[in-house]
C-alpha cells in the first residue's frame, strides 16, 4: 500500500477523478453542498477494487480499520456510506478510468518500471458455476468435443473416408439415465447404475473409435480438402490423448 499511496498522490490522476465528479450535474462545481474530496473518492474505489469488496464491506472495513482510514484519507472523519460510494463508482466512467490507466503507465515509464509498449495486468475473474466432474459427465464432455472436431473436419474435407455418425443424442440420453439412477439408493439401483455406465462406455468407445479412424485417415491423406483454397485451411487434428479409452492401434 506504500507504493500505491505514492502513485495515487499524482495530481493528474486525482484531477481526472475531480473532473469526473464535476460532470455529474450541470452546476456541480458551483452549487450544492460540499462533496468528498476527489482524493478520498479515488482511494476508496481503488481499495474496493484491490480487495474485491462490495460497497457494504468497504464501508465496514474502512470504519473499523485505522490503516484503511489513513490510506483513504478519511482520517478521523465520518466514513461515507455504501450508497454514496456506489454513486461515486458510477460517476467515475470508463473514459476517466482510461485516463488513470494511461497516467499510471506514464509514471511507470518515467520510473523505469516498464517501457510502456506492453504491459501484462491481472484481469478480473468472475466466479461461475460448473458441473461437478463425475465420470459420466467427463465422458459426455469428451464425446461432445470429439464429435465437434469431427464435424469441423467433415466440413472441410467432405464425405471422403469414414462417414461421421453423430451419437450426441444417444450419449446425452445415457447421461440422463445414469444421473437419474445415481440419485436413488439401494442394491437394485446400484446394479442399474452399473448397466447404465456400461451402455455409456459402449457409446463413448464407438465415438472414440470413429475419432481414431478420422485421425488415421487425415494423416494418411485419405481425408483431404476438395479445393485449393480449402487446403490452405488447417484441418483440426484429434489429439491422441482424447482417444485413450480403447487400446491404441490402427483403427478398425
Amino acid at each position: 500500500m506504500t507504493h500505491a499511496d505514492r502513485v495515487l498522490a499524482d495530481e493528474q490522476i486525482v484531477g481526472a477523478v475531480y473532473e469526473a465528479l464535476a460532470r455529474r450535474y450541470p452546476k456541480s462545481r458551483s452549487r450544492g453542498r460540499l462533496g468528498a474530496p476527489a482524493e478520498v473518492v479515488l482511494r476508496l474505489l481503488i481499495l474496493k477494487h484491490v480487495r474485491n469488496w462490495s460497497y457494504q464491506v468497504l464501508e465496514r472495513e474502512v470504519r473499523a480499520n485505522l490503516v484503511y482510514r489513513d490510506f483513504s484519507r478519511v482520517g478521523g472523519g465520518k466514513t461515507p456510506d455504501a450508497k454514496t460510494m456506489g454513486r461515486w463508482g458510477l460517476a467515475v466512467d470508463p473514459e476517466t478510468i482510461k485516463q488513470i490507466h494511461d497516467r499510471i503507465v506514464q509514471v511507470a515509464q518515467e520510473q523505469g518500471v516498464t517501457q510502456g509498449r506492453r504491459m501484462r495486468v491481472d484481469t478480473t475473474v468472475v466466479e461461475t458455476n460448473i458441473h461437478y466432474p463425475t465420470d459420466s459427465t467427463l465422458l459426455g464432455d469428451g464425446v461432445r468435443v470429439l464429435i465437434r472436431t469431427m464435424k469441423k473436419v467433415t466440413k472441410i474435407v467432405g464425405t471422403a473416408g469414414t462417414k461421421l455418425r453423430d451419437r450426441t443424442r444417444s450419449v446425452k440420453l445415457r447421461l440422463l439415465d445414469v444421473s437419474r439412477t445415481a440419485r436413488a439408493k439401494g442394491p437394485l439401483n446400484h446394479e442399474k447404475l452399473k448397466q447404465g455406465y456400461r451402455r455409456l462406455l459402449n457409446s463413448t468407445s464407438r465415438v472414440v473409435g470413429q475419432a481414431k479412424r478420422f485421425s488415421y485417415e487425415i494423416s494418411a491423406g485419405v481425408k483431404r480438402a476438395r479445393g485449393i483454397l480449402k487446403r490452405l485451411v488447417r484441418i483440426p487434428m484429434i489429439s491422441p490423448g482424447c482417444t485413450d479409452l480403447i487400446s491404441p492401434g490402427i483403427p478398425r
